[in-house]
């Protein structure tokens, strides 16, 4: 997959020239599914949440509202009860995953749940855009600093598509925790390549090859 990791969607035009680089053709002739399931499982979010990230009004988060030619959700809680004869050819279609933020192991959970974990390797030209936790799961695991929602291993494994860990959204005033200095701790804890990343950041993946992507702040901090 090709990947672009935010902290806080499509926030300014160096992030937005990097999706449009990836998808190899414009917004407007590109086909999108949502997948808003993250953002059940956090403490601090509630079905409003939700509906603002399917409906294009989370202006904080650009994500949907940025003139896709169509646009789907993709519920992943629903999909093991249809079948997957049913909902991959929906994901084989699409150009572009567009995943919310929310707790990172309850995402991680319901893509194992459903298979769409097991579909990611074969899905080589897809997007995938993640939103805060949305970014988080593609990595090897989030740190205990981030676990709210319990996973049965107990553990904060996550996918391990990329090598390196994510601390999103630093010094966002609204998040007066996420300082550098808990980032610096986090990192410590992390033991592996780990960026923290403010929400004028990304991180873009293609071929092996990883690009920060800023017109804000983010440290990588190695072991």
């Amino acid at each position: 997959m090709k990947l672009l990791l935010t902290s806080a969607g499509i926030k300014n035009p160096s992030i937005h020239t990097a999706l449009v680089d990836l998808l190899g053709k414009p917004i407007s002739e590109t086909n999108a599914l949502c997948i808003p399931t993250a953002g059940y499982g956090h403490p601090q979010t509630n079905p409003s949440h939700a509906w603002r990230f399917i409906s294009g009004h989370e202006p904080r988060s650009p994500m949907t509202e940025l003139g896709w030619k169509s646009m789907g959700v993709l519920e992943l809680t629903a999909l093991p009860s249809m079948g997957r004869e049913r909902w991959v050819p929906w994901v084989q279609e699409t150009d572009v995953l567009l995943v919310n933020g929310g707790d990172a192991l309850y995402l991680y959970h319901w893509m194992q749940e459903s298979g769409l974990a097991d579909l990611l390797p074969s899905l080589r030209e897809t997007v995938w855009v993640g939103l805060s936790a949305g970014s988080m799961v593609m990595t090897p695991r989030i740190g205990e600093d981030f676990v709210n929602w319990k996973s049965p291993s107990g553990s904060d494994k996550t996918l391990g598509i990329v090598n390196f860990s994510i601390f999103p959204h630093l010094d966002n005033p609204d998040l007066p925790g996420n300082t550098m200095a808990a980032a610096e701790k986090w990192a410590a804890e992390i033991q592996g390549p780990a960026y923290a990343i403010d929400d004028q950041t990304a991180i873009k993946v293609q071929d092996e090859t990883v690009e920060v992507v800023s017109e804000g702040h983010w440290k990588l901090f190695t072991p």
